[in-house]
């Protein structure tokens, strides 16, 4: 086998393949509903745009909470019973939904929902960020965020030709999106743990502790983390749910199976470009890569914001698609490079905890500003995320320096 050969096999350990195979049919169950989600709030309930904020805002909100929480868990727990409940309680979720005659049953199935992603998540992070070495962890994220995504085009098709097959009903396809994540639970039964030592800090001329308090060992993640943490918790103040998107291309005059189509031509930029966005990342400053993903995002909105023509809804949600593949991915793995291994999961659970609660205030604030045409939150987000990508260009240098210090310890 040759070296490059050879590299290409470590880079893709049995755990990412596997995890990556549990996302993708994850997401075809979760995406052949999501886009058309918004539309059953605001039409067939018959809920505004802030409840529709508020709903998905509490959603990611509860998600990424739970995160923190399985991440503390999961790095004093095995991980893999940890991910396939949190995957059955999302697959189970979802028929609650189809249900709903009101708002708030919608938003209890959406809770329901999102508390099984704040289970499993952190958990799989931790399992790939302990499965891969530094130099190819961009790639890791890439390849599960890419399969991930791909579910994320085939469930809106799959959706859109169960919505035409079925009489344009909306309800059946929340019962039909069982089946995958009845699959995606399945999968993990493939993965395989690593043995994992507790979090231990070695001191000149003293053997490693043996044991630990939870306060103690939150002191072995380093400051850069927290600093870091501060800076992505601000972006993610302006960074409001993509229901609120998908309600914004309906605004400007797509019909329901184009606001359908144009979501999954997003997540195919999205995929598509996320294994090329980690590789990259692997290769130079994380932050450099994450920063472009940001002005991407600026672009977007502020094009959202300011169009009224369909058409550019379509070239807007190709592009970004490339903000996403520049962020998501490449985010995770910047977190987990400044993570001991024995604290992956807490360091990543925190990480998604401090992005729902910004999630959480940018859905609510974002759809009581929307007042019918969602120009006002676009531009502020656009612009307010555009000048932060602009200080991680030009000021955000020392991250690097630290980093490198880091390294070449």
């Amino acid at each position: 086998m040759s070296k490059t050969s050879s590299e290409a096999k470590a880079a893709l350990p049995r755990n990412v393949v596997v995890l990556s195979w549990v996302s993708f049919f994850a997401d075809t169950a979760s995406e052949m509903l999501y886009p058309v989600f918004p539309i059953f709030v605001t039409q067939t309930l018959g809920a505004s745009a802030a409840i529709l904020g508020l709903i998905e805002g509490v959603a990611e909100g509860t998600a990424s909470i739970g995160m923190a929480v399985s991440g503390r868990l999961a790095d004093r727990f095995r991980r893999r019973p940890m991910i396939a409940l949190g995957y059955g309680i999302s697959a189970v979720a979802k028929p609650l939904i189809g249900l709903a005659r009101a708002w708030p049953m919608a938003l209890v199935g959406r809770f329901i929902d999102r508390a099984g992603k704040g289970i499993r998540d952190s958990p799989r992070d931790a399992v790939l960020a302990t499965d891969v070495a530094k130099k190819t962890r961009g790639r890791a994220f890439g390849v599960q965020r890419a399969m991930d995504t791909a579910g994320a085009v085939a469930g809106p098709l799959l959706g859109l030709a169960l919505y035409e097959a079925l009489g344009h009903r909306i309800r059946p396809l929340f019962f039909v999106a069982i089946i995958p994540g009845v699959i995606s639970v399945a999968l993990v039964a493939l993965v395989r743990e690593q043995p994992r030592k507790p979090a231990t800090r070695e001191r000149h001329g003293e053997a490693p502790e043996r044991r630990r308090t939870a306060t103690a060992s939150l002191r072995l993640i380093p400051a850069r983390y927290w600093r870091l943490l501060s800076v992505l918790a601000i972006f993610n103040l302006a960074n409001f749910s993509d229901s609120l998107l998908i309600l914004r291309a309906k605004e400007v005059g797509l019909a329901f199976a184009s606001v359908i189509l144009v979501y999954a031509l997003f997540n195919a930029s999205y995929a598509a470009l996320s294994v090329p966005a980690g590789i990259v990342s692997d290769r130079v400053p994380r932050r450099v890569v994450y920063a472009t993903g940001l002005l991407v995002f600026a672009a977007t909105y502020i094009g959202l914001g300011l169009t009224s023509s369909a058409a550019w809804v379509w070239v807007l949600f190709a592009v970004y698609g490339a903000y996403w593949a520049l962020t998501d991915g490449v985010g995770r793995a910047w977190i987990a490079d400044l993570l001991p291994a024995e604290l992956a999961g807490t360091g990543l659970g925190f990480y998604q905890g401090v992005v729902g609660v910004c999630v959480l205030a940018a859905g609510v604030w974002a759809g009581l500003a929307w007042d019918g045409n969602g120009r006002l939150p676009l531009l502020i987000s656009g612009v307010a995320t555009g000048v932060l990508a602009l200080g991680l260009l030009t000021v955000g240098k020392a991250l690097d320096r630290q980093d490198s210090k880091v390294a070449a310890g």
